[in-house]
């Protein structure tokens, strides 16, 4: 066995290289190219000498050769990994990779720049593909985002629009139910009546905040204290009554301090409350509601019997649209609960959430002023 290594062609190591070598003078004509460069190009290596590098450029790869590529090269010698487009003899584009250095004396006179150029067809593809795909990612969710916007400003503007002849509905229910003498049937179809025109009137309250806050307006919360909230609660608790005549309802108000709140939204955030307790509790225990103001909190608490809300259901009870899955609801859109989390947050305040096989119990607390 022979110990003898084979000795190297340098000059067809340089000719056929798997790269393509190029030297440039210092004004960026052809000084040598190898047959490797040309092969790629279409042409010979002589016809490649004398002319100028921007020849064989596309007119991106000239724009990164004069803002990029020159300039690094003359502030540090050297420049590694600069994408460019070679242009072949057809007009065709081949994607390269470029590393270049410059060659100069003890004194610093330039005399060449050298290039090692390798084919990146693949790679550049597989780059613009992916840059492409992202463009087509960013329209589609641009898009979605759109319609999204439209279709919640739609929904904001029929809620909107719902309002008025609801409210007519149910105020002719009442005067009917106030003037008319009805029979005990009549009588009974009107507190039905009255009872869904309620029900569906803070249904599209619900909506309406969910569709103002998703399109960035937030809760549109305003807050004093110059009236009572306590008969604001009374009132919905009477709603509530008329809507659910055959649940017992034990009320404990005792508000006795100024509250600085919106009182619509707290009795909005009162009625979500009290119609869970409704629709999920154990018809057979009594809804129970307590208000009170303990030092500088005011704290509201609505509880109902029935089985526990399980961990899981607890941790998304709060989300939008969340129905729960252990029992299903008779009524609404899931957006009850998520409207009580809002107003609370909108309020500075917490809500609070105990179940266990005595009661389900929701608690919310807010500071009395707001620099509590």
């Amino acid at each position: 066995m022979s110990d003898t290594f084979p000795t190297e062609d340098l000059s067809d190591l340089y000719e056929q290289a798997p790269c393509g070598y190029i030297s440039l003078s210092p004004d960026t004509r052809i000084v040598k190219a190898n047959r490797t460069l040309a092969n790629w190009l279409g042409l010979t290596a002589s016809e490649l000498l004398g002319r100028s590098f921007l020849d064989v450029l596309s007119f991106g790869g000239r724009i990164a050769y004069e803002t990029h590529l020159a300039p690094l090269l003359r502030l540090q010698g050297f420049v590694d990994e600069i994408a460019l487009d070679l242009i072949h003899a057809d007009g065709s584009k081949i994607p390269v990779i470029a590393n270049a250095t410059e060659k100069r004396d003890e004194a610093g006179k330039h005399h060449f720049t050298r290039f090692t150029l390798l084919k990146a067809v693949d790679r550049l593809g597989y780059e613009r593909g992916l840059r492409a795909s992202l463009t087509k990612v960013e329209a589609a969710f641009a898009a979605e985002q759109d319609a999204a916007i439209l279709r919640e400003q739609f929904i904001a503007v029929l809620g909107h629009d719902l309002r008025n002849p609801l409210a007519a509905i149910t105020a002719g229910v009442q005067m009917l139910q106030a003037r008319e003498q009805l029979s005990e049937r009549g009588d009974l179809i009107l507190r039905e009546m009255l009872a869904s025109g309620k029900r569906a009137s803070a249904l599209i309250d619900n909506v309406l905040d969910f569709a103002r806050n998703r399109l960035g307006n937030g809760f549109e919360i305003t807050c004093d204290s110059r009236e009572p909230l306590q008969p604001v609660l009374e009132q919905v608790v009477a709603e509530m009554r008329t809507i659910a005549p055959d649940r017992v309802f034990d009320i404990a108000l005792s508000i006795e301090d100024p509250v600085y709140c919106d009182r619509v939204k707290i009795g909005q955030l009162v009625g979500n409350l009290l119609s869970n307790a409704v629709t999920h509790g154990d018809p057979e225990a009594p809804i129970r509601l307590t208000a009170d103001t303990l030092g500088d909190r005011l704290s509201i608490s609505v509880a109902n019997g029935g089985a526990p809300i399980d961990a899981a259901t607890q941790d998304q009870l709060f989300q939008p649209f969340f129905r729960g899955t252990v029992r299903s609801s008779q009524n609404g859109l899931g957006l009850g609960l998520f409207i009580v989390s809002e107003i609370a947050k909108a309020h500075e305040g917490s809500i609070g959430l105990v179940s266990n096989e005595s009661e389900t119990r929701f608690t919310f607390l807010m500071p009395l002023t707001r620099d509590a």
